[in-house]
């Protein structure tokens, strides 16, 4: 792997920070501004209280708290520190957070107050402090340090800039390629926890495809809105470090993106790009462009050359205007387009494109700007990496989609095995996912060997432990966890033996798995949780492993 050519990943925050000085830089949408000034101060502050704290480069620091600019700001500080940041999705139940914390040897934790009120800082002893995301106040400390460092630290922020705290203050730690940069989690629970390895160069080598692709047509001073969590790669990369790097204001929206809520937003910011995952503008469409060409006059009419085309028009603008009608491109990612809503969106010229990429990569693999999109691919293998279908017939037979590069993982973190099995000698990173490619290098996904399901907010979503905890309730059998239109459904089997046994009626079976659903809730995250369970009356059907074959069952009736 060519390392050659990557710089500091921090020596190019340090030069945004300077550059755009007095340019908004982070926002609570209608709440709070921070100019890239405000950030620095922020940053500088930190560094101060990690500093007289004890804490060192590479020790881990983790964050934890919905999106805010106070979230962006604690994420900067920690990197630019030379410490290894672990986000952590505010979302997960109290334990996976609990677990997560200690799993990755974090000393500090930056915690949201919602977050705070849920947690147990007794199952986090290794912790040697709790720092609020609000004003930094200290919700637990264990080290006389820090408490003397945070009750006196506008005293020593005063004394070490008497003269006030200047742009030509800044100065970061300076990274090496394959230094340790953050620890992301792409699963919370203890047993199947991988904490993704991230280096410096994949941080760079991500915001380095960002300006090939989208660094002419993003201007400091625009804006964009950021909805998808930051605890996650791909909201990280794309809605929040690459748009600070190049000037660009980004607008945290701290309430849930409601419809009513997300129009407002978008028609007030105007963003510069937008990036979602698939359910999003699958949902805008249905609601706002379907209904208007159900009319079989009007699909007759769009077939025609010239009033045809005024009509795709027409339909184009206003769901650009929709979405504040400003933007280069609206881009895609987390999980496959419904086949319908891209054939409608590129029939009418629609600026989107389809990306594809993984936590393991920080996070992305293909890309096509949506001059170029090709309807059903994900796009091509992008600067910095290489890209291979391990198939004898990559064209035409699906294989795994293998890629290495400047953008892969160091590894799991305390997982040599997992590691061992997804990075092999040569270092090519196994994506678990099956795909084809064309002649000109365009990606086709065609399933999935990881079975993830992807929650309306980009969040990750495991249905096997799910299953796993379900199969161990009242009279389960067999289950499969499925997503229709946003909800999760478990389909279960109920033990026959169990029913004959106990004599139960339908109604009862019924019942029980009723109360199974209400008792699993409570026990994962919100976005994971069941809205129904469908009694089966048969076994599932399984291949000769005795495997589920769950691509049977994904289209169920609920």
């Amino acid at each position: 792997m060519d390392t050659t050519k990557v710089s500091s990943f921090n020596r190019i925050i340090e030069h945004s920070i300077k550059e755009y000085w007095n340019l908004n830089s982070l926002s609570d949408y209608g709440i709070l501004t921070l100019q890239y000034k405000d950030v620095a101060r922020i940053i500088e502050k930190m560094h101060i209280l990690f500093e007289h704290s004890g804490i060192k480069p590479g020790d881990k620091i983790a964050i934890c708290g919905k999106n805010q600019c106070r979230w962006g700001a604690a994420f900067f500080s920690i990197i630019t520190y030379g410490a290894v940041a672990v986000p952590i999705l505010h979302e997960f139940h109290p334990e996976q957070i609990h677990d997560i914390v200690n799993h990755s040897d974090a000393k500090l934790l930056f915690v949201g107050e919602t977050v705070w009120k849920k947690l147990d800082a007794g199952k986090m002893p290794r912790l040697e402090g709790v720092i609020s995301l609000t004003d930094h106040h200290l919700e637990v400390s264990r080290n006389e340090k820090l408490t003397f460092a945070r009750e006196n630290l506008n005293r020593l922020f005063g004394e070490k800039y008497p003269l006030n705290f200047r742009a030509e203050h800044v100065h970061y730690h300076e990274d090496k390629p394959e230094e340790l940069a953050i620890i992301n989690y792409t699963s919370g629970t203890t047993s199947n926890s991988k904490g993704v390895m991230i280096p410096y160069r994949a941080l760079w080598s991500n915001s380095d495809f960002a300006e090939h692709v989208l660094g002419n047509d993003l201007k400091p001073g625009m804006s964009v809105i950021s909805m998808l969590p930051m605890a996650h790669m791909y909201g990280m990369a794309y809605e929040f470090i690459f748009e600070f790097i190049k000037g660009v204001h980004v607008n945290f929206l701290t309430k849930v993106a409601s419809p009513t809520v997300l129009i407002k937003a978008l028609a007030e910011v105007k963003p510069c790009l937008i990036v979602v995952v698939p359910l999003i503008i699958e949902k805008i469409v249905r609601k706002s462009v379907l209904p208007k060409i159900q009319d079989p006059k009007i699909r007759v009419m769009m077939r025609l050359p010239v009033v045809g085309q005024r009509i795709k028009q027409k339909i184009c603008d206003a769901l650009t205007n929709a979405l504040g009608g400003n933007f280069y491109e609206l881009i895609i990612g987390g999980a496959a387009l419904n086949q319908e809503v891209e054939s409608l969106l590129h029939e009418i010229g629609f600026r989107y494109t389809v990306g594809y990429g993984t936590t393991e990569c920080a996070p992305i693999i293909c890309y096509n700007d949506w001059k170029d999109v090709k309807v059903g691919s994900c796009g091509k293998c992008v600067v910095n990496m290489e890209l291979k279908i391990d198939s004898s017939d990559p064209q035409h037979v699906p294989g795994e989609i293998l890629t290495r590069g400047l953008n892969v993982m160091l590894g799991y973190y305390k997982n040599e095995e997992a590691t061992a099995k997804t990075i092999d000698r040569d270092g090519w990173y196994h994506t678990g996912d099956l795909g084809v490619i064309d002649r000109d290098g365009n990606v086709f996904i065609k399933g999935r060997c990881k079975n993830m399901l992807l929650g309306a907010n980009g969040q990750n979503i495991y249905p096997e432990e799910i299953e796993d905890k379900l199969s161990g309730m009242a009279l389960v059998s067999e289950c499969v966890v499925i997503q229709k239109n946003e909800k999760l459904y478990a389909l279960v089997y109920p033990d026959p033996e169990q029913v004959k046994q106990l004599r139960l009626q339908p109604d009862d079976v019924a019942a029980i798995m009723e109360q199974n659903r209400k008792d699993l809730n409570p026990t994962i995250p919100s976005y994971a949780q069941l809205a129904g369970i469908r009694i089966m009356d048969e076994e599932f059907e399984k291949t000769p492993k005795k495997s589920i074959k769950r691509y049977l069952y994904m289209n169920v009736d609920v």
